[in-house]
């Protein structure tokens, strides 16, 4: 069994050398999860220490601004180890009386707030808890985020779509009066945010806006092509009937087929940035109206190009397939050039408005652990 294990652990270290190899960086990686995983380790060694001590003040001088410090910094297993060991932990504050979950929103830690789907009958008591100026979770939501967590977020228009789904899903937690109670300022929690957020929501409109005018213009030419392909049809007709000569070649069917997909998704990819164009934008746009049809209208627009470059290639085949066979493999190479440029440049978005919009979230169960 020994044995065993020792050969398992030798694999481990060979791999991990291999890898260090290929991939450079993956040993700063590994250097950072070790870091991490010690520090771990030693907040565990604190903790049995401080309970061990005589001491009743050791929790205060020694764990307190700990805990504290991983809210803000979102290290929610430091948060969970001294909790752990310390339940009323969880009532910790700092000097401006903000408790745990008040500073995990504050600094957009969702590790640390998702803790409290693993709480018990405590949950709402956190939630209705106060700082000094009487501002409750939900005026603190409300605040604009700190720039280094927006900037996580590619983008304004997505900047303001996670600010509204931390705003909504705190919301969840609060009873209704805590929707509509004023601070010691008068403000509301849907003033402060509006006001926070005042000039997020004009940079996402910019945004939006520079984004679905570079599209337009794009789908608007593709949908120009595949209409004047359309009623030019490839090799003519017959001049009797009308019937295409090609009509029973399987490459003209491909044409026929491709160019009106190319045709219809671009219409709907045009249409979808119009609509983007004369929204509104208000506040509440940005949640789910706006970016869906930003990923309607960019995957619309993939398609009509995919198709277009496959109706381009099929009449290249019916023109040159009997005499002319070598041009056709460095033109339908160079064809592929516009799809891996709009794929390259376009894709990365793509997949960050799908996943934040239509993906499983930020916020959720992290585990089954009981939290306090």
């Amino acid at each position: 069994m020994s044995w065993n294990i020792r050969v398992s652990q030798n694999l481990q270290a060979m791999l991990w050398k291999v890898l260090e190899l290929l991939v450079p960086h993956i040993k700063h990686v590994q250097k950072q999860k070790l870091m991490h995983l010690q520090a771990i380790q030693l907040v565990k060694c604190l903790c049995e220490k401080i309970r061990s001590s005589s001491d009743s003040n050791a929790y205060e001088s020694l764990c307190k601004d700990v805990i504290l410090t991983a809210a803000r910094l979102g290290i929610h297993e430091v948060v969970e180890e001294i909790i752990e060991s310390f339940p009323r932990a969880v009532w910790s504050m700092d000097a401006d009386n903000h408790y745990i979950f008040q500073l995990a929103v504050m600094y957009r830690c969702a590790n640390i707030f998702n803790l409290i789907y693993q709480m018990s009958g405590y949950k709402q008591a956190v939630m209705m808890l106060m700082d000094d100026s009487m501002n409750s979770i939900l005026h603190l939501v409300g605040r604009l985020a700190p720039h280094d967590k927006l900037n996580l977020v590619p983008g304004a228009a997505l900047q303001m779509q996670r600010e509204l789904q931390w705003f909504k899903e705190v919301e969840k937690f609060v009873r209704p009066c805590y929707k509509e109670m004023p601070n010691a300022s008068g403000e509301i929690p849907s003033m402060i945010f509006t006001r926070e957020h005042k000039n997020l929501v004009i940079e996402g409109e910019k945004w939006m806006k520079d984004t679905a005018n570079s599209c337009t213009i794009t789908a608007a030419l593709i949908a120009t092509i595949a209409f004047a392909a359309a009623i030019t049809v490839p090799g003519g007709d017959n001049g009797t009937s009308g019937i295409p000569i090609f009509s029973n070649n399987k490459a003209f069917t491909i044409f026929a087929t491709s160019d009106a997909i190319s045709l219809f998704t671009s219409t709907a990819s045009l249409l979808m940035f119009l609509s983007i164009l004369t929204s509104r934008y208000a506040e509440g746009d940005f949640l789910y109206v706006l970016p869906m049809r930003l990923t309607i209208g960019l995957v619309a627009l993939f398609l009509s190009i995919t198709t277009m470059i496959l109706a381009f290639n099929s009449i290249l085949y019916l023109l040159f397939c009997k005499n002319k066979e070598w041009i056709l493999i460095p033109m339908a190479t160079l064809a592929c050039l516009p799809i891996t440029s709009f794929v390259s440049l376009q894709f990365p978005l793509l997949v960050d408005l799908i996943s934040s919009t239509f993906g499983p979230g930020i916020f959720g169960k992290q585990s089954d652990r009981p939290f306090y």
